[in-house]
């Protein structure tokens, strides 16, 4: 038997009920919402975060800091992590990537290298940000930092 072989067990797939689709479907009229009130009607009952009067958890507990919506997420990368390339390489996300250095499939706002650990290649890094020791680094050990 193969995966591609293999189909639900029968019965286990049931097909929908129609509803309000006349008396003889068994699920006609009122198509299984009874008569009138507030879960009869369209858009009706209530959300999903109300708690029967009570005061609900999002008012009773308290609101904290401040998420900035302009706030930038990149993918850092520290300065040791590209000791283990060859000099004069030409480093970017997409080569970081292609060395699994980085994991993820989208860079969002670029790549920002820190300046923790030692260099000692000379390396052309090309990222969005680097921080002041990292760029300092860099270029002590005879390499670029370009900011892209």
């Amino acid at each position: 038997m193969k995966i591609n072989e293999i189909g639900a067990t029968p019965g286990a797939k049931r097909k929908s009920m129609r509803k309000g689709r006349g008396p003889g479907s068994g699920n006609g009229k009122t198509a299984g919402r009874g008569h009138k009130g507030q879960k009869a009607r369209s858009g009706g009952g209530k959300g999903p975060m109300f708690e029967g009067g009570q005061m609900p958890l999002y008012r009773r507990i308290p609101k904290r800091g401040f998420t900035s919506r302009n706030k930038k997420e990149y993918i850092v990368v520290n300065v040791s992590d590209l000791d283990a390339f060859d000099n004069d390489t030409v480093i970017d996300a997409e080569f970081l990537r292609s060395a699994g250095i980085i994991s993820l499939p989208k860079v969002n706002d670029g790549l920002k290298i820190l300046g923790d650990g030692e260099l000692s290649k000379k390396l052309h890094v090309k990222a969005a940000a680097f921080t002041a020791t990292a760029k300092e680094k860099i270029l002590e050990a005879g390499g670029e930092a370009e900011v892209i």
